[in-house]
């Protein structure tokens, strides 16, 4: 992993949490530098995470049907024929992941943990979110927002501007944003 050099975060939302979480696993596993900070979003924790019926897997017409409910994509998108003969593939891969993912027992990891959620999520609980903080034996926060599950359209900058403060702070205030 070449790019992971210096200091580095890892954010993730729903499925990229995952990634996050096992990538940083992952480097510990391998005696690698880690994250100095994890933030995730819109996931919850593993052992709080509740078995849902697979959705991946459904015909096309109901498998959109299931998008338009989640709604993180657009109508305009969904109503494409074209455009979603190829994005199907990928959300349904997407969404296998999210479906089937099971997290082996691991030492918690040592970096700070950051987690956000939407105040109106259906999918993921703020108790869901608060398990996060059995995976690390460091700084844990929770933080809400305005929103369901997609909350960080409506909130990008609160959000971002929250991330590099946190990133600040680990660094004694003295590192410069681009």
């Amino acid at each position: 992993m070449p790019y992971l050099k210096g200091s580095f975060a890892f954010f993730g939302h729903s499925m990229g949490a995952i990634i996050s979480f096992e990538l940083a696993q992952l480097l510990r596993r391998e005696n690698k530098p880690g994250p100095s900070h994890l933030f995730l979003s819109g996931r919850p924790c593993p052992h709080l995470t509740e078995k849902e019926a697979p959705t991946y897997n459904l015909p096309e017409t109901e498998f959109i049907e299931e998008l338009k409910r989640m709604g993180g994509t657009s109508k305009e998108v969904l109503e494409h024929p074209e455009l979603m003969s190829v994005l199907s593939p990928i959300l349904r891969a997407d969404l296998e992941v999210c479906q089937t993912y099971e997290c082996e027992p691991r030492p918690p990891l040592d970096c700070p943990i950051t987690v956000f959620g939407g105040l109106q999520d259906e999918e993921v609980s703020r108790e869901q979110l608060e398990g996060w903080r059995d995976y690390t034996t460091s700084s844990f926060a929770v933080r809400m927002f305005p929103g369901n599950h997609f909350y960080l359209h409506s909130a990008a900058h609160v959000l971002l501007r929250l991330i590099v403060q946190d990133l600040r702070n680990m660094s004694g205030g003295n590192s410069q944003t681009r």
